[in-house]
């Protein structure tokens, strides 16, 4: 399914359904007292954040949807069955505007759900009119017609770890190791001119693109790198093992993050030294070391490389994901 991030559709909530004169059927009369019930009211129209970023896409040709029209009301004063709600399902992150008013909804949470446009209520029916002085109404009313109008839906992407850190830190292939995401990997000051994106195990993982110092000031394109961090919830901050001095590689990303503000430097942080692969045991243990002591942080170790360390990290990541990844 190919990947939507802007449609427009059309949606109406439903009609409210119509009061209807009906009367009692008394013994020895031809009809007794009002006995209309009330038209039912008419589906909503609501947006509900789902955890699929290609939950767009089920609009680029199904472009007009309509909840369900309140039923009549019955005999028996029995209120007619309301209408079913016409729920429209968009990726977490999604941002809803109302063409007609301009009216925006944000959907920043799984599960989390908005009405867009209101059913319309039910019309009366007969007897809702009777009083002492008017014993045998005749009067109705219709039911009112639902909100509706053309929606423009645009996803604003919502990570819920980025993978951050300086060119060639092995974002990219961290990523496609651990999701399949086919994100480029080559060795250039911008590897990754935008991020790209992975499911892992129900997690959304986004190769932030890497920082060069003066990022945060605009130098290359880092302010725009340091803007689709502002909507990640982990950071999971790769330094080299190949780097001499991997605490001032990690300083180097931190004082960016604490420059832009925003309050990136306040997010959760995950330290990870990876390809491990390309040094000695002891110098991955020697710069293993020198991060925990320049950082006062745990600092997790990978290898794409290396299918055990590869699992070790998964596993890590996966628990602390599952528990929040308060860090």
């Amino acid at each position: 399914m190919a990947f939507v991030d802007e449609v427009t559709i059309h949606a109406e909530a439903g009609k409210g359904g119509d009061g209807v004169v009906r009367w009692l059927h008394a013994y020895g009369k031809e009809k007794g007292g009002p006995a209309g019930g009330d038209g039912g009211k008419g589906g909503d129209v609501i947006i509900e954040a789902v955890r699929d970023l290609a939950a767009l896409a089920q609009y680029r040709f199904e472009k007009r949807f309509r909840a369900e029209p309140g039923a009549a009301g019955e005999n028996d004063m029995r209120t007619g069955k309301d209408g079913a709600d016409a729920v429209l399902k968009v990726p977490v992150g999604t941002l809803a505007r109302i063409m007609g008013t301009g009216v925006e909804h944000e959907l920043l949470r799984e599960g989390e759900q908005v009405i867009i446009f209101s059913g319309g209520r039910g019309g009366k029916g007969n007897a809702r009119f009777k009083s002492s002085t008017h014993q045998n109404p005749f009067e109705q009313t219709n039911g009112a017609p639902g909100e509706g109008g053309d929606i423009r839906f645009s996803l604003k992407l919502i990570a819920d770890a980025g993978l951050v850190g300086l060119p060639s830190a092995g974002k990219s292939s961290l990523l496609n190791a651990l999701t399949r995401a086919k994100s480029k990997v080559g060795a250039y000051p911008f590897t990754t001119l935008e991020p790209h994106l992975g499911d892992f195990y129900g997690h959304i993982l986004a190769d932030i693109p890497g920082l060069i110092e003066g990022a945060s000031v605009g130098r290359g394109l880092g302010t725009k790198f340091l803007k689709h961090i502002e909507r990640t919830g982990l950071l999971l901050h790769l330094v080299s093992a190949e780097r001499e001095d991997p605490v001032e590689a990690y300083r180097e990303v931190r004082n960016e993050l604490e420059a832009f503000g925003h309050e990136l430097a306040q997010k959760s942080e995950v330290l990870v030294l990876t390809k491990t692969d390309l040094v000695s045991p002891e110098e991955q243990e020697t710069r293993l070391k020198a991060l925990k002591a320049g950082t006062g942080r745990e600092v997790l170790s990978v290898s794409v490389e290396d299918p055990e360390a590869l699992k070790r990290f998964s596993d890590a990541l996966s628990t602390l994901l599952k528990a929040g990844a308060k860090t």
